[in-house]
């Protein structure tokens, strides 16, 4: 299996079926932790040096963020509901209790934080939900913690595509400190499946080809962009939903197209797919 795949276990201590921290993906910004908690259990942590954003991508929740709750919250039960999930902003240094109401899939995205802002409930009506790419590049992005909201480091988006689509296409890459013209974003992919039997098949690769991988990705699978372009492929009968997350040394997300594929940009006449 690729090391660029980390499929999900059986629930461990406190639920958590898997994670990447900055120490095992051997980079600087991101890490990544997805729980599964029956109801009534409760989730404690610290988020130390690390900004979180806690998604909870299925399933209603009580969070507490120093003392401060966000009661009952959580709408839909699956990530391929077409409504954006609740979300819960939490401060470098702050500790977070996640009380479990009904079955949780929850997710803990990091990055590097020093507790400039303050704990926030990040509610489905807070989510700019928006209809990317055409044709067989269509999809449906939510953006749960994008550049314009308040964060020190953390960028986060949810995608659905629709079986036979693709997404995250025309390829594209942010791997490179170079502003203006591209930023330097370290990701991670969380994917899911539906059915869950089924797969979607994602490429990570960059010019030279000393990284060049096609992964058969199953259902609730990380995959780690350290950098190169990332294209993600649904297989006909077989929905996509991923949550990325994506964090750098500047909050900005400013991407460079693989100029093979460029000219799929201007073969469509709606809005360009070369994005998340």
């Amino acid at each position: 299996m690729s090391d660029l795949i980390i499929k999900a276990g059986a629930p461990g201590r406190d639920g958590l079926v898997a994670a990447v921290s900055k120490e095992s993906a051997g980079w600087k910004y991101v890490g990544f932790e997805v729980y599964q908690l029956p109801a009534g259990d409760v989730l404690k942590r610290s988020a130390e040096g690390n900004e979180i954003c806690l998604v909870l991508l299925a399933g209603k929740a009580d969070v507490k963020v120093d003392g401060q709750l966000f009661a009952g919250i959580g709408g839909r039960m699956s990530v391929f509901e077409d409504m954006p999930p609740y979300a819960v902003y939490v401060p470098a240094g702050a500790h977070y209790e996640v009380t479990a109401l009904s079955e949780l899939e929850l997710a803990a995205c990091l990055a590097p934080g020093t507790g400039k802002y303050p704990p926030r409930l990040i509610a489905p009506s807070d989510a700019v939900a928006e209809d990317r790419g055409y044709g067989s590049m269509s999809r449906r992005v939510v953006n749960i913690l994008p550049e314009s909201s308040e964060a020190e480091s953390l960028l986060v988006v949810e995608v659905r595509t629709g079986g036979g689509n693709w997404s995250s296409y025309p390829p594209h890459k942010h791997d490179r400190d170079n502003l203006p013209a591209e930023s330097y974003l370290e990701e991670t992919y969380y994917h899911r499946v539906n059915p869950s039997h089924g797969f979607v098949v994602q490429r990570v690769y960059n010019d030279d080809r000393s990284l060049d991988e096609t992964m058969a990705v199953p259902d609730r699978s990380i995959v780690l962009v350290p950098e190169g372009y990332h294209p993600v492929s649904a297989p006909p009968g077989y929905d996509s939903y991923y949550l990325n997350v994506m964090a750098g040394p500047v909050r900005t997300w400013v991407f460079h197209n693989d100029p093979d594929h460029e000219w799929l940009f201007k073969a469509g006449q709606r809005k360009p797919g070369g994005q998340e």
